[in-house]
């Protein structure tokens, strides 16, 4: 079917050769020259076996093709192989990652607990110490304001003591204390 098709395209394609003026099967005809020329050219290349080393080329082109297309191919297979290979990695590390981000959040809030703890016991003994201190200067406070009271009193009563006092009362009061110490010493 194919042949019969070409051979149709060229009767078709060769009609303006025929319609050349005088005889078609002359050497005076440059068509029927230039066809002859042809027909021996194709000849030619036939008997030097043109269309078979042209065919060897076209399949050695082809082996060539495929096996570059294999070759391909097993290159395509190992870069999606090393390709399943990393993203599993980078699953891995990305898993590693997040174990270490939830550890690090669990070790800083337990860090926070601890700090605010401390805080707190630090907090509570400097208010004891606060209160220990407030309780210190009152009770000095409050000797210092009896002592100062009772030199007040002291003072006081002697010069209540020295106005009201006469010399002989005094003289009486010394001789009983002297006496009064003796007895308890021995």
């Amino acid at each position: 079917m194919r042949k019969l098709t070409v051979t149709l395209a060229a009767s078709v394609i060769a009609s303006p050769a025929l319609a050349a003026s005088g005889p078609f099967f002359s050497l005076s005809n440059t068509d029927f020259v230039v066809l002859l020329a042809f027909l021996l050219f194709v000849g030619f290349l036939t008997y030097m076996k043109v269309p078979s080393l042209i065919g060897k080329k076209l399949d050695e082109r082809a082996e060539g093709i495929k096996s570059d297309l294999d070759e391909a191919r097993a290159l395509r297979e190992e870069a999606q192989t090393l390709l399943a290979s990393y993203e599993r990695k980078q699953k891995e590390v990305q898993d590693q990652a997040d174990r270490i981000i939830a550890q690090a959040k669990e070790e800083a809030t337990q860090a926070a607990e601890e700090a605010k703890d401390e805080i707190k016991a630090s907090i509570a003994r400097r208010l004891q110490a606060a209160e220990d201190q407030i309780k210190s200067a009152e009770a000095r406070a409050i000797r210092d304001v009896r002592d100062q009271a009772v030199n007040v009193a002291v003072a006081a009563a002697r010069d209540v003591i020295a106005k009201q006092m006469t010399a002989a009362e005094g003289n009486t009061l010394i001789d009983n204390g002297i006496a009064e110490v003796e007895a308890k010493l021995h």
